[in-house]
């Protein structure tokens, strides 16, 4: 009779243990079909007041279109596409429309040197010399009144981890030395037409001077188009490889590319702009920043991958990725990144140097540090950044929250919907 309580308590022990490990598995993964609102704590009434709020920016032609994916709690609550992926054609917007989603690039490449930093292959600490030997003893660039300017000995060597927070002192061109910058064809953050691997480009942009003293400063800047470099020293492989080895086939990030394919032409948005009597048109430019841009396979030369703003992907690509740093490094048994590490990454490395009202910045993104002082919806310890095209994305793991939006628009000036978006999201929790 004794063996047999023991036996049923055993069973049971493991019983319970099983059933726990199958919830905290299933919290890891991600139901990227849609699911009612009310099922992962959201409000199906109030989310149709965020419908109407952004179908109202496409009806009143400030943007072309739109789509835009938030995740509660591991599901889709809410997921929409509207107007034109290409206004011209006729062709609507579509949730496999692919975007450039330009400095949304930096969260991707961030979290590859933080791979390569678990695995011992190299460390945040180290200076960048170490991998790329052209950025030793640093010149910096500091303004004279008379509008020239002076070198000056860099004060320290700059680190990865400079680089991964923006204080490495190096812009996109537009400091002191601009006109040097420029001459050597680095300013602006737009690589698709350079004839030449990243990490040759790199090495050349060490001979410039910085703008400002290393980990001094928040500039913004090519910081990451240089970690690109460096992961590729530091892993033996092209950047596109390994950020598809370890990113993008894991976590089935299948539309994510440097270039695309030429069978998904036909799904990648059209970038478009204001024009000076409303409405949109789009872009006439196919070479530069402010262009259609030469992201297909076979329209331009395809050889420089860009970390800091190259890449194309989809919302629920995208969406993917974040869900995976909201579990802590997982995402549907793939193990990326672990729990420590997100932490890290999701925590202010600025200290005292100044940035945006209620906000630091981590190892790749901004992060919340004061709700009152940012002044809008959200909550503390919320991450996220944009990029160039307008799009944006954030992760709030209180509210266990992802949202990723996606639009073509540049320059996108005089546009509110990022702010309408949050609210409109944030009004729709109810629990």
């Amino acid at each position: 009779m004794q063996n047999t309580s023991i036996h049923r308590g055993l069973f049971f022990h493991l019983f319970l243990t099983l059933t726990l490990c199958a919830v905290t598995q299933a919290s890891l993964a991600a139901d990227f079909s849609r699911v009612r609102p009310e099922r992962a704590g959201m409000s199906s009434e109030r989310l149709e007041r965020l419908d109407a709020v952004l179908k109202s920016y496409v009806d009143s032609g400030q943007v072309a279109g739109q789509v835009a994916m938030v995740l509660r709690k591991g599901r889709v609550v809410y997921s929409t596409a509207n107007g034109w992926q290409n206004k011209e054609a006729d062709i609507p917007m579509s949730e496999e429309s692919i975007f450039r989603i330009a400095s949304q690039t930096k969260a991707l490449v961030s979290t590859g040197i933080m791979i390569l930093h678990e695995r011992g292959q190299l460390d945040i600490s180290h200076p960048l010399s170490r991998y790329i030997p052209e950025w030793e003893n640093m010149q910096v660039a500091v303004s004279e009144t008379n509008g020239s300017y002076r070198l000056e000995e860099a004060r320290r060597p700059i680190t990865i981890r400079h680089l991964l927070t923006h204080t490495g002192g190096v812009s996109y061109g537009s400091g002191p030395a601009r006109e040097q910058w420029e001459e050597a064809g680095f300013q602006g953050w737009y690589f698709a037409n350079k004839n030449e691997p990243i990490l040759n480009s790199i090495k050349q942009m060490a001979a410039l001077p910085l703008d400002q003293h290393p980990g001094e400063q928040y500039i913004y800047g090519y910081n990451t188009d240089i970690l690109g470099a460096v992961i590729e020293v530091a892993s033996g492989k092209d950047l596109n490889t390994f950020l598809r080895e370890e990113l993008f086939e894991p976590l089935e990030m299948n539309d994510t590319h440097f270039y695309l394919p030429q069978e998904k032409a036909e799904r990648l948005a059209v970038v478009y702009e204001a024009t000076p009597g409303g409405g949109v048109q789009a872009v006439s430019a196919t070479d530069g920043m402010q262009s259609q841009g030469l992201y297909l396979e076979g329209s331009g030369p395809n050889r420089s991958f860009s970390g800091g703003a190259g890449l194309l992907s989809t919302a629920n690509d995208y969406a993917r990725f974040l869900q995976m740093t909201l579990n802590g490094g997982e995402l549907d048994g793939e193990r990326i990144l672990s729990r420590k590490t997100i932490e890290l990454m999701t925590t202010d490395h600025l200290g005292d140097i100044p940035f945006r009202d209620g906000q630091g910045f981590g190892l790749g993104f901004f992060v919340v540090t004061d709700l009152g002082e940012r002044g809008v919806l959200g909550s503390e310890g919320e991450y996220g950044w944009g990029g160039a095209y307008h799009t944006t994305y954030w992760v709030d793991p209180e509210e266990e929250l992802v949202v990723v939006y996606l639009t073509q628009l540049i320059p996108a000036q005089g546009v509110d919907d990022y702010s309408k978006l949050r609210s409109g999201i944030y009004q729709a929790i109810s629990d």
